[in-house]
């Protein structure tokens, strides 16, 4: 009787491990999980977030995981052969640079977002900064991000209109105040944020983001417009899904995020 016990007990357990797992093709509504990779500007962290959340909502089973920095650093990991399905850049520069090696698929290269700059300051501001004229005051600590990075070059471009209203030696002025020279602009605002600079030039989307962040608004005429292309990569584990995230960008749905988030819409 012990036995047949026993007996009762195996049979049911060996029949559930020899049960094959049921595949796509047994329950063809079970969504597969499956992952796009999308390398995006640092500038984009919080709004992209809030679109890779919508995207997945609309494709059950997909994780969208993305990679920010500085568009200059990851061209070149894309040129080097990181495994990615879509760029998103912060100017046309890096873009550009990706469709030369066909890195891209050129004919999805699109234009969709703007931004523009402002000077920010921590809550205290220390430096006493009031105006543009400022930045180039004696001991004040500037940081900037690198020239290229798309914000760096950004800001040297502000700084040349601006010399045109300053004077000559401005802008060697106000270089002269760089404390330090950052990767991306997210670093440019948390070192402001934490009072390690006086001022920082960044994206106006960056400076909104830190609540307390004081700023001084660079008017139009001396301001540069960002514009911010996306494309699908060349190499792209999935071009379809790839060409769905772009459209999804672009369409009223992503646009109306991306606006939300302070961005521009192009032109």
């Amino acid at each position: 009787m012990k036995y047949l016990y026993i007996f009762l007990i195996i049979i049911p357990l060996l029949a559930a491990c020899a049960a094959p797992r049921p595949t796509a093709a047994d329950a063809p509504d079970m969504p597969i999980p499956h992952t796009l990779t999308v390398f995006a500007a640092a500038s984009l962290t919080g709004a992209f977030g809030e679109v890779g959340k919508a995207f997945e909502a609309a494709h059950p089973g997909l994780t969208v995981r993305f990679s920010f920095a500085g568009s200059q650093a990851l061209r070149t990991q894309i040129e080097q052969g990181a495994a990615a399905d879509v760029f998103a850049s912060a100017n046309t520069k890096e873009m550009s640079a990706l469709q030369d090696g066909k890195l891209v698929i050129s004919s999805g290269v699109k234009l969709f977002v703007a931004n523009q700059l402002v000077v920010t300051l921590p809550a205290q501001n220390p430096g006493g900064l009031s105006t543009l004229a400022d930045l180039a005051k004696p001991g004040l600590k500037l940081v900037l991000a690198a020239k290229d990075v798309p914000v760096g070059g950004y800001a040297l471009q502000v700084l040349d209109k601006l010399e045109k209203e300053q004077g000559a030696g401005f802008k060697a002025k106000v270089l002269a105040n760089v404390v330090s020279y950052e990767n991306d602009v997210k670093q440019v605002v948390t070192k402001v944020q934490l009072g390690e600079a006086d001022a920082g030039i960044v994206y106006a989307t960056d400076a909104a983001a830190v609540p307390g962040l004081l700023r001084i608004e660079i008017p139009g005429a001396d301001n540069v417009i960002a514009q911010y292309p996306i494309a699908p990569l060349s190499g792209a584990k999935d071009p379809a899904l790839a060409q769905a995230f772009v459209d999804y960008v672009l369409s009223p749905g992503g646009q109306a995020i991306l606006q939300k988030w302070g961005f521009l819409p192009v032109k």
